[in-house]
Parts: structure tokens; C-alpha cells; sequence
């Protein structure tokens, strides 16, 4: 006779992402699994609150039971690795309940989302689901009204933690470039574009979607660091809009 545990159905664990900030922007799926989900689970940064919460919060269930993961923001990996060590085992004690568990994540959880380190740990285990959700790429590119590439253009995707070389040389070849996760190394990116003359053709987009979002040409931001939830987007290409 199979024991208790193997009796059980076991749980389905869903990344759901929820955009980058504006409600609305959810897609009808992240929708209904979030306003039906017994469990949900979401990253808090140094204790702080979630954004992706936040952006949730009208369609999380009362009665929902929230699965906080708190997420050293750190340099060393070895603290946010225990982070994740300790949300899988938390979410597979509900996994193998036979509870389902959504996992919010901001913007899309394959896109540069922490929910993969998540997925690696449980989803070979449990039965697992992505839900895209809208990028702070494309939003960013909307709230500019211009596009991030047409007919053969290149569009590149840059972390601004690269070393200065490689940055350089990305954007040397590519007609428009996103970059993203700047926060401190915004001097590093602003030598480098005003090196390539590029400064002028670069703006920031801090909080896209969000009610208090900013758009701002690189050449008039005077600050030294950027609020995470930002990207600047280059368009080093011909002047096609």
C-alpha cells in the first residue's frame, strides 16, 4: 500500500509574472492563478517590501497564505544561494501537501528573474508552470512612444555589472540597446556613452508603468545612481522615428 505522502496529489508551483508595475498590464492567466492561488509566494529585498506584491495586491485572496523569501541584497553569492535554498525547501512543504503555489515575480520570471534559481531547485521534482509576463524593456519602450528595433536592427540587452570594455564594445555594434540592472554603475555607463557620443542619444526610464514613473534624458540626470528599478535605452543606430 503506497504511504500517505505518495497518496497525496502533489501541488503545482507557478512563476507567474506580474509586470513591471502597472496592474493592468497582467495578463488574464496571472490574473485568474493569483486571485484563485491558496499559497503565494514573492522575494522581499533585505526585508523591505515586494514590488511584486505590490503590483498583486488587488487580486491576492484574503484567506491566501503569503510565503515570504527574504533576499540578502548582496555581492557574494552564498547568502542569496541560502535565500534560495530556503524558499524551495519552504514552497515544497506545500508542494507536497497537494497545495499549489504561485510565485510572483516581477516583470517575466525567465527574464533576468530570480524565479529560475527557484525553478532549478523544484521543478524536476514538481509539477511546474511559467507564466510570461510583460518586460521593463518593452514598458520602458512604450512610455517613450518609440520602438526598440525595426526591419533588421539589432536590439541588445546589456547588464551594466559587465566590465567597461565589454559594454563598449557591445554598443559599438548594435542599432539600440537596453541597459539594464545599473543602480551604482551608472558613471561607468555615462563614461562610456558620452566616450562613444552616445550620451544624447540615451534617456533613463526609472519605475516604467508605475504611477511616479520618470523619463529622462541621460544628458539632464545628474545623479550618481540609478533606483533598481530602472533602464536607460541607447539607440546608437540611423534616426528612424
Amino acid at each position: 500500500m503506497a504511504d500517505a505522502e505518495t497518496m497525496v496529489k502533489r501541488g503545482t508551483l507557478y512563476g507567474v509574472g506580474v509586470g513591471p508595475g502597472d496592474p493592468e498590464l497582467m495578463t488574464v492567466k496571472a490574473w485568474r492563478l493569483i486571485s484563485t492561488a491558496p499559497v503565494i509566494a514573492y522575494l522581499v529585498a533585505n526585508g523591505k517590501d515586494s514590488t511584486a506584491r505590490d503590483i498583486a495586491l488587488p487580486f491576492i485572496p484574503d484567506d491566501a497564505e503569503h510565503l515570504v523569501i527574504d533576499m540578502p541584497m548582496r555581492v557574494e553569492r552564498e547568502p542569496g544561494e541560502k535565500a534560495y535554498d530556503f524558499g524551495a525547501a519552504a514552497i515544497a512543504v506545500h508542494l507536497k501537501a497537494g497545495r499549489d503555489v504561485v510565485m510572483l515575480c516581477e516583470g517575466d520570471p525567465f527574464f533576468y528573474g530570480s524565479f529560475m534559481y527557484l525553478f532549478a531547485r523544484l521543478a524536476r521534482d514538481y509539477p511546474t508552470i511559467v507564466v510570461p509576463g510583460v518586460t521593463s524593456i518593452t514598458a520602458s519602450a512604450a512610455a517613450m512612444g518609440r520602438p526598440l528595433s525595426a526591419r533588421n536592427e539589432v536590439v541588445k540587452v546589456l547588464p551594466a555589472t559587465l566590465e567597461a570594455d565589454r559594454l563598449r564594445e557591445e554598443l559599438m555594434t548594435s542599432e539600440s540597446a537596453a541597459i539594464i540592472k545599473v543602480g551604482r554603475h551608472l558613471p561607468k555607463i555615462r563614461n562610456i556613452l558620452g566616450l562613444l557620443d552616445l550620451a544624447t542619444r540615451a534617456h533613463v526610464i526609472i519605475k516604467a508603468t508605475h504611477e511616479d514613473q520618470q523619463i529622462i534624458p541621460l544628458a539632464d540626470f545628474t545623479e550618481d545612481t540609478l533606483p533598481y528599478f530602472s533602464t536607460i535605452l541607447v539607440y546608437t543606430g540611423a534616426e528612424a522615428w
